[in-house]
Order: structure tokens, then sequence, then C-alpha cells
């Protein structure tokens, strides 16, 4: 992803009316490692600290970034509070 392209920020309640692709964002298997080690750390920071951090995911209509708090991780998913749900695949990265 180059810096130069077009992020929409997005509202947490705004995620349950977008359409998510099965694909894979993340081609290389480290990055996919990586994101799933981050998501990890965001949980942490957020269940404990209540720290909100901004999540950069694809839809069906390009690149949105959300900042929220996550509550919880599957093998598959991203649940946010409200149980707002963001696809595993479709996240590009989490800051």
């Amino acid at each position: 992803m180059t810096p130069n392209m077009n992020i929409q920020t997005i509202e947490k309640e705004q995620i349950k009316f977008l359409k998510f692709p099965k694909k894979e964002v993340l081609n290389k298997r480290k990055d996919q490692i990586d994101r799933i080690l981050e998501l990890q750390r965001a949980m942490v920071l957020g269940n404990i600290e209540h720290q909100k951090v901004k999540i950069v995911f694809v839809d069906d209509n390009g690149i949105k970034r959300v900042e929220t708090t996550i509550w919880g991780i599957t093998d598959k998913e991203v649940i946010l509070k409200g149980s707002t749900i963001i696809p595993l695949k479709r996240i590009i990265r989490i800051s």
C-alpha cells in the first residue's frame, strides 16, 4: 500500500453495512503473522488500558480506517465493541 492512497475514515457503527470479499489482502505469510501479533497487542491495550487503535482494512469499495477498541479476536474475525466484526483477512494494518 502506498502512502498516497485514499483512505476513508469511518465510524465503527458503519462497518455492519459494508461488504467484505473473501480474498486475503496480505500476500506474505510473515505479514499475516505480524498482523495477528499486532491485533493481540491492540486487544490487550483495549481491554486493560481502554486504548483505541486505528485499523486499516479493505471492503468491496476500497480502503477504510476506523479508530476503535478491539474486544476479541478469533481465527477469522476481529470483534469490536457492539459485536461489530471485521474479517481478519481484510485487515491491512493496525496502529
